[in-house]
């Protein structure tokens, strides 16, 4: 059975260690030390490292650990010749194995051009694309680039568990809350009072399904997000959230 095992990096990163028996995978190594803990901890073998963008917060560690352990390193394509230790540049739908567990990469951009998810037995590691409760900023894409991005990730099966880039919950559900984006919303509500009551604890994973209840950001289309924005249509509903975001200071 694949488990996976999450560390904290830096001051809100997530650091994954996928074990399957005694190998292991790291994925978004923004530091070495950390990762190479947990390994140590765990008793297992790095074999694969997979950075799911080329932001220094989330490669880092790579190139030592990879150095370290002779493990490939695998990045989206348009990402790869901007990580270093890249060895295993990925195309969208490409599929490779890690201890005989089928891993598909989904490409995602709009953080970055080359962002990938990575999604093997029922879980998603999208890096810095979705969020719970909201997304990444869009540093080299366009808002019809992440309405595509995000529509893929939230099109996946009610059951997947998304292992995201860091903590931010807490932070985007004030946000929520603090527009009074969708006022009515009692999901969104009780999943701030939930999360809230312990502003310390890990929210990984995410629920999908409660993304797609609570995430302004994956609810480009229903009718309270299209009220709080005054928009018609998926893209301008969603830009309209993006840019209440970027401007709102908690």
């Amino acid at each position: 059975m694949l488990a996976v095992h999450w560390v904290r990096a830096l001051k809100d990163n997530y650091i994954y260690v996928l074990v399957a028996g005694e190998d292991a995978a790291v994925v978004d190594p923004g530091e070495a030390a950390p990762a190479e803990a947990a390994l140590a901890r765990l008793g297992v073998t790095l074999r694969q490292i997979w950075c799911t963008h080329h932001h220094w917060d989330h490669t880092n560690g790579a190139a030592e650990l990879a150095a370290r352990h002779g493990a490939d390193v695998f990045a989206g394509e348009a990402d790869a010749g901007r990580i270093a230790a890249a060895t295993r540049p990925l195309r969208d739908g490409q599929k490779f194995d890690f201890a005989g567990y089928t891993v598909e990469a989904l490409a995602i951009p709009a953080h970055t051009l080359g962002q990938v998810a990575f999604l093997v037995d029922g879980n998603v590691f999208p890096g810095d694309t979705l969020f719970g409760a909201g997304c990444g900023r869009l540093f080299e894409g366009t808002p019809e680039m992440m309405v595509r991005s995000l529509g893929r990730l939230r099109a996946l099966p009610d059951d997947t568990k998304i292992w995201c880039g860091h903590e931010y919950t807490l932070h985007n559900l004030r946000f929520c809350l603090g527009v009074a984006i969708e006022p009515d919303n009692a999901a969104l509500h009780a999943r701030y009072a939930r999360v809230a009551a312990a502003p310390d604890a890990p929210t990984i994973p995410l629920s999908l399904v409660e993304e797609r209840a609570t995430n302004p950001f994956l609810r480009w289309d229903a009718p309270g997000i299209r009220r709080f924005t005054g928009t018609d249509g998926d893209v301008a509903a969603f830009a309209s959230v993006r840019r209440t975001k970027d401007q709102w200071k908690e």
